[in-house]
Formats: C-alpha cells, sequence, structure tokens
C-alpha cells in the first residue's frame, strides 16, 4: 500500500460535536445578554481554534483581547460539563476504523480543538480504537492550517509525509495537507463544503467513511 497511516481531524470529521459547541457557546453568550447564533452559524464559526471561535461568536463592538480571553474561559468551562449530551461518530466511522485497523493502518488525529478537549472526546466517544499521536491544540504549537504539528505526526510515526493520507472536513484542514506533503482528502458529511475543499486544493472527496477505503487499498 502507498499510505501507511490516516491521519484525521476530529471534529466533522470523526465525530459530529456541532451540537454541543453551539449549545455552549450560546449559554456564555446569554448570559451576558449576547446575540446568540443559529447551530448551522457554527459551521463555519469552528474548525480554527477555541479563541478563533470565541471571536467569531462576538458581536464586533466586543471583541476586545480582554474580552475575547474571558469568553474563552467561560466557553471551556460550559464545554466541560456539556460536551458529550449530543456528540457522536457519524454514521460509518466505526466500520471505517475497524477495517483500517484490521489492515494494519496506524490511525492518528490532529484537531485544532484544545488539547484536553480532543482527548476528553476520543477517550469517551471513540475508545475501541488506537490513535498514536492524538494531538489537539496546544500553547507554542501553531495551529492548522500551519503544517508544523502535522509533520509533528509524521516525525512521530516514523513515516514520509506522503506516506500519510490526511482526512478532513474543511479548507484548513486541505491545506495543512498539502503545506504538510500529504494526500488531502475531504469529507462532505462534516462542517464545511464541497466548493471549500475543492478551493482548497482537496485531492478526492468522499460522501461516505468508506469511500476511503479504495484510496487506500487500491494504491
Amino acid at each position: 500500500m502507498r499510505y501507511q497511516a490516516v491521519l484525521f481531524d476530529l471534529d466533522g470529521t470523526l465525530l459530529d460535536t456541532l451540537e454541543d459547541l453551539a449549545a455552549a457557546a450560546n449559554r456564555v453568550l446569554a448570559a451576558r445578554g449576547l446575540p446568540v447564533h443559529p447551530v448551522d452559524a457554527f459551521r463555519t464559526f469552528v474548525g480554527d481554534g477555541l479563541k478563533t471561535l470565541v471571536e467569531r461568536i462576538l458581536p464586533e463592538n466586543q471583541r476586545s483581547t480582554e474580552r475575547i480571553l474571558e469568553l474563552v474561559a467561560s466557553f471551556e468551562e460550559e464545554y466541560a460539563q456539556s460536551w458529550h449530551e449530543r456528540s457522536a461518530p457519524y454514521p460509518g466511522i466505526a466500520g471505517l476504523l475497524d477495517r483500517l485497523t484490521a489492515q494494519g493502518l496506524r490511525l492518528s488525529i490532529l484537531s485544532n480543538k484544545p488539547d484536553p478537549f480532543t482527548r476528553l472526546c476520543v477517550q469517551q466517544l471513540l475508545p475501541h480504537w488506537t490513535f498514536d499521536p492524538l494531538l489537539g491544540q496546544r500553547p507554542g504549537v501553531p495551529k492548522k492550517p500551519d503544517p508544523s504539528a502535522a509533520l509533528e505526526v509524521a516525525r512521530l510515526l516514523g513515516l514520509m509525509p506522503a506516506e500519510i493520507l490526511y482526512v478532513g472536513d474543511s479548507g484548513v484542514d486541505m491545506r495543512t495537507a498539502l503545506s504538510a506533503g500529504m494526500e488531502a482528502v475531504g469529507v462532505l458529511w462534516g462542517f464545511r463544503t464541497a466548493d471549500e475543499l475543492r478551493q482548497a486544493g482537496a485531492h478526492h472527496l468522499i460522501a461516505q467513511p468508506e469511500e476511503l477505503l479504495p484510496l487506500i487499498f487500491s494504491s
């Protein structure tokens, strides 16, 4: 096989977390008398890290550094209590991960979600599979689409980037993959659109998890 490992994004790729993210963010806003947003709006709010999410949901006249940091802390408290209420793997993900594991593919995750929440979500919602390395957003490490963390994954796996298939649901993911020298697969069941994925340079688009298999096993 051309690919020895699959590197997944988390939110919008393996897990549908949109409703819990939206609910936590809207509670933070409502508690301060600020306008809340429909759940679908969070499809474009999330994906670039927590600080950027908070900046996007705030009214423009509220986006001071102090205000953003205050809401980041409040969001972390809210989300820690409710992250699991509706979040779950997408249909077909369990079967895909079973097949990849059975065929000896190594599985990894790289997310712009804060590292503690990334690990918590994976441990609780994807407990039957091994993801190594499993990396969320960490202080001092540039967030995606900077390729640094993706290249760190390659080093930890002992693989060349071209031996890793990168799977994500956003333009950020596609740009990360391309910058790191990895093949980019965009998923159409996630938070962003096919147009965004194409414009960001996706090599492949798939509509169902099982469509990933021929890209690996026919290589």
